[in-house]
């Protein structure tokens, strides 16, 4: 006999052995309730990552403003209001004020890990008779393709910007019949305009953004919307993506421009995460809670069928403490074993689902992540609730009286 293999253990697995039939059943109910679970909770998790990888490679995690204008009302020395109704100002392009400044407090942070200026402002594309307005946006590409990864994105050219040269997507290629090494002319309400060659061609993904966006140099977007030397924003990648607001919020507590996080500016998204983790978590709760009472379950009638076994057990010298050990052994063991079938079921699951279920185009819907964690978490869990459950059956055994038991 092995020394780990104590009494209580030799005694609940022949328990479970000859009560084969029982054991089978529960056990694969709990291979499918825990099967269900690492299914559900990688795919929930592929989902998640996924969406948030797209989100954070197409903007910046925290973005700096130069605050609004804002109106106010005329008043006198006296501090009577001259005029009460004050119409809102047309909002121009302006510039951070003291902009380097900002951006090397921001590179100092030990939170930030890029800091970068960009222009934007709206622009008109013009190539023979077609023309299509569109967004323009200058940056340093070294910094900022570390923030939006543009050049993962290029289907056709390349990203290395010049002076003259500009990067456009798919759609606004396709409306104004243009490929790459075409030049397109620029212009914006300024009066700025500039002959841009075509480099790149990419395709981001959303149509919208395919058919608006359009990225130069820093100091060609500088030059076309008038803002020679000055920046619209700072974009800010951080340590912890998920403390972007918190950071944002610091920010613009301490130094005069306005600052949105990628958390506030997709606000629908996180609502749509947070459904998906409570629908996730709801789905854990039930199914742990039928694993649970199926194993009780069994353990009750497995009491019920060996009371005059317990009984001689008990007349033999057994103790109250032995018994309960016993199914709180068979419980742990029918939720590991059962558990270590689920996560191979679940992950098979995985694998068959993300082999057939593609796109359109034959592609996968999205890459598959499996975190080793989550096999260990749900043995751990199943294993648990094993023996939770088996409380109540272990307490019925251990209470029965000897004499009684045998002659029951």
């Amino acid at each position: 006999m092995k020394p780990w293999l104590t009494f209580a253990w030799i005694a609940a697995l022949r328990f479970l052995a000859e009560g084969r039939m029982q054991s089978g059943f529960i056990l694969s109910g709990i291979a499918i309730g825990v099967g269900v679970i690492v299914f559900m909770s990688a795919m929930l998790t592929s989902v998640q990552t996924n969406f948030t990888n797209r989100v954070l490679t197409s903007q910046p995690q925290i973005q700096l403003l130069a605050p609004q204008e804002v109106a106010r009302p005329l008043r006198r020395h006296d501090g009577v209001i001259e005029a009460a109704i004050v119409q809102q100002p047309t909002q121009r392009i302006l510039s951070i004020d003291q902009w380097q400044t900002i951006l090397a407090a921001m590179r100092a942070r030990p939170d930030v890990v890029i800091a970068t200026p960009t222009v934007s402002g709206s622009a008109l594309a013009v190539r023979g008779d077609a023309s299509r307005s569109i967004g323009i946006f200058g940056m340093q590409p070294d910094d900022y393709f570390r923030i939006v990864r543009v050049p993962d994105y290029i289907v056709a050219g390349n990203s290395d910007l010049g002076s003259d040269d500009i990067l456009v997507g798919l759609e606004l290629a396709k409306d104004i019949g243009a490929t790459i090494g075409d030049k397109i002319n620029v212009t914006t309400a300024m009066g700025g305009s500039r002959t841009l060659t075509i480099k790149g061609i990419f395709d981001l993904g959303n149509k919208g953004a395919n058919e608006r966006n359009a990225y130069v140099a820093l100091r060609t977007a500088q030059s076309l919307l008038g803002l020679l030397g000055g920046v619209t924003t700072i974009d800010l990648t951080v340590a912890d993506v998920y403390a972007a607001e918190t950071i944002a919020q610091d920010v613009q507590a301490t130094l005069p421009v306005e600052a949105d996080s990628w958390i506030k500016t997709n606000a629908q998204f996180f609502t749509a995460i947070r459904a998906q983790n409570l629908s996730s978590a709801l789905i854990r709760i039930f199914v742990g809670l039928s694993v649970a009472f199926g194993i009780a379950a069994v353990l009750v009638v497995s009491v019920l069928q060996r009371s005059k076994d317990i009984g001689i057990l008990r007349a033999m010298g057994c103790a109250r403490g032995q018994i309960l050990r016993i199914f709180l052994i068979q419980g742990g063991v029918l939720g590991f074993v059962g558990s270590l079938a689920g996560a191979l079921v679940g992950a098979a699951a995985l694998m068959v689902w993300h082999r057939y279920a593609r796109q359109a185009d034959g592609s996968e819907l999205f890459p598959l992540y499996i975190q080793p964690s989550l096999f260990v978490s749900s043995a751990a869990l199943a294993t648990i609730t094993g023996v939770i459950a088996g409380i109540v059956p272990a307490l019925r055994a251990a209470s029965l009286d000897p004499v009684d038991a045998i002659h029951g």
